[in-house]
């Protein structure tokens, strides 16, 4: 080759390069922390505590398999192979395939997969390998352990003190063990290890010591690969001194791509009537009363924030004054009058100085993605680009400027100017052109009439209204008594098979009447639910027995 030719080649090959190299940049998509190993037949993550494997019910919250279902279309056929329990956290696989299903299900069956766990424990333990074997009977919440019997129920597990120094630290007076399940009965490491007097801690069904957990985590699963034959070892570090909320929320969230979640959701958090967000490089604290010692005590191991602000849950918003219903300044570091917060990768101002709400309302995080992925759940898809969204009650236009990056053009309606000054901001913070997108100013019901009498048709119409509002062409607006003339109306401004998004905090309202008022509201309109994705709350806002669902959201698809 001429030196003209290896000069034309070479800068030929650097050209090449440097546009992969810039594709990468544009496309990346930061990796989730849980995430542990991924190829076409497998998927294998860390499992926090606190999270089910699946939902136990429908409007319960997600478990880690529903919520990676849909989070990638690519997960979207996902099976369940075996199961953690919620409190316990560790490794855990699922298949992706038809082959990788009748594989892993094989070995399992059979064996062949070798799982190892660490529990802790306060009492006496055995100072040798012991095997443990029993029958296990469902008794309630619970499992009784009795002479092995039958084969349908047996259920056996080695128990081994772990040998050399624990590479991890542990509780005070915490003893650590290795338990392997030979089988694969439900609680059946957790029975065996209080038959033999060493319950673990944290595990107060079945005699452990109260603590923040229960402290059994799954720390390696050893398999053949579905397709190659090879084995595999995957392993997750314990960490049993780490705070199990924060590890909830940052097993789930890119770092890189979001600074803005609850860190603490009240009593299913272990704080009843208290919450916590983190805003960037600060953190808000909300209750009815005052902050207490201890929970100023709390904030200082919530993350290194610049600054913690507290607020107070006031029940009548629009009776009390604007200065007792912002934030104040707690300690440490004032944020600045306007500042930016970080979510799936876009940038969103919000403000301590404005009021009640900071200008973003973090539990629609995941259905701010659906927007920008274009991807509902499995089998259930958003339009392409080019499409027109309606945004009902935009606010500060947080879902707009979601469907403006996935390519749509949008329609922002609110009965507030400052608020869609607001947005017009989040738009052009996100080098998104304001003036390529339409902002109404205005009553929704008014709005709706007028778009109709057009006649104007989008492709999604999002509906998220305040629980309580009031306009002087609409009167006053409850959620629980007006929704369903709501959806009746952005269903006259809806195209045939468009989407249509119905989101309510009205705590009191159960989802089944929720969802049957919104059904309802479209079968009189002569129109059909074609497809219907109900959304739970993300996981940083954990549904508990004490701390009930509150957000009910749900997606429609209308024909």
């Amino acid at each position: 080759m001429s030196g003209t030719g290896r000069n034309t080649f070479r800068s030929v090959s650097f050209l090449v390069h440097f546009i992969c190299f810039c594709y990468w940049i544009w496309f990346y998509v930061p990796v989730l922390p849980c995430l542990l190993f991924e190829d076409d037949h497998l998927l294998v993550v860390n499992k926090p505590a606190g999270l089910n494997t699946h939902s136990p019910a429908r409007f319960a919250g997600e478990g880690i398999y529903d919520w990676l279902r849909q989070w990638e279309p690519r997960w979207a056929e996902l099976a369940i192979i075996h199961r953690l329990d919620k409190e316990t956290s560790g490794v855990i696989v699922f298949s992706k395939t038809p082959l990788g299903n009748r594989s892993l299900t094989a070995q399992f069956a059979g064996r062949a997969v070798r799982k190892r766990y660490l529990l802790l424990t306060d009492r006496p333990v055995p100072t040798a390998s012991i095997i443990v074997k029993s029958s296990l009977v469902r008794a309630g919440d619970k499992y009784l352990s009795g002479p092995h019997s039958s084969a349908s129920s047996s259920a056996e597990t080695r128990f081994a003190p772990l040998p050399g120094t624990a590479p991890f630290s542990c509780p005070p007076r915490a003893r650590v063990l290795q338990a392997e399940p030979l089988t694969g009965r439900t609680h059946q490491i957790r029975v065996h290890a209080a038959d033999k007097g060493f319950p673990i801690l944290g595990d107060t069904l079945y005699g452990g010591t109260p603590a923040p957990r229960v402290f059994l985590h799954a720390w390696e699963l050893i398999l053949e690969h579905p397709a190659t034959g090879e084995t595999l070892t995957f392993q997750a570090p314990a960490d049993f001194l780490a705070d199990h909320r924060l590890v909830l929320r940052t097993a789930l969230i890119e770092p890189e791509a979001t600074n803005a979640f609850r860190l603490v959701h009240g009593t299913a958090d272990g704080w009843p009537g208290w919450y916590v967000d983190q805003l960037g490089n600060s953190l808000l604290a909300q209750s009815e009363t005052a902050p207490s010692p201890a929970q100023i005590s709390a904030l200082d191991q919530l993350g290194s924030p610049k600054g913690a602000y507290h607020k107070n849950l006031v029940r009548r918003v629009r009776q009390a004054a604007g200065s007792d219903t912002s934030p104040k300044l707690l300690r440490g570091e004032a944020a600045p009058a306007r500042f930016n917060i970080l979510e799936n990768g876009l940038q969103f101002e919000l403000s301590f100085m404005e009021g009640y709400s900071a200008g973003l309302f973090l539990d629609q995080r995941d259905n701010r993605r659906k927007l920008l992925t274009k991807y509902v759940s499995p089998g259930f898809a958003l339009p392409a680009a080019g499409a027109e969204l309606l945004n009902t009650f935009a606010y500060t236009c947080g879902f707009s400027v979601c469907a403006a990056k996935a390519g749509w053009r949008t329609t922002s309606l609110d009965l507030s100017k400052k608020y869609l000054e607001w947005g017009r901001r989040n738009f052009a913070a996100n080098r998104i052109d304001p003036a390529a997108h339409d902002f109404i100013f205005g009553d929704a019901f008014d709005w709706l009439r007028r778009l109709a009498r057009k006649p104007r048709r989008f492709d999604v119409v999002l509906v998220d209204p305040p629980t309580f509002s009031q306009s002087k062409q609409s009167g006053v607006f409850r959620a629980e008594k007006d929704f369903g003339r709501l959806i009746r109306a952005a269903v006259g401004v809806l195209k045939p098979g468009g989407v249509l998004f119905a989101s309510t905090n009205a705590a009191d309202w159960p989802p089944e009447q929720f969802l049957e008022a919104i059904e309802g509201a479209v079968r009189s309109e002569k129109r059909e639910v074609l497809q219907q994705h109900y959304q739970p709350q993300p996981p940083d806002f954990p549904i508990s027995r004490g701390e009930s669902v509150y957000l009910k959201t749900s997606w429609f698809r209308v024909g």
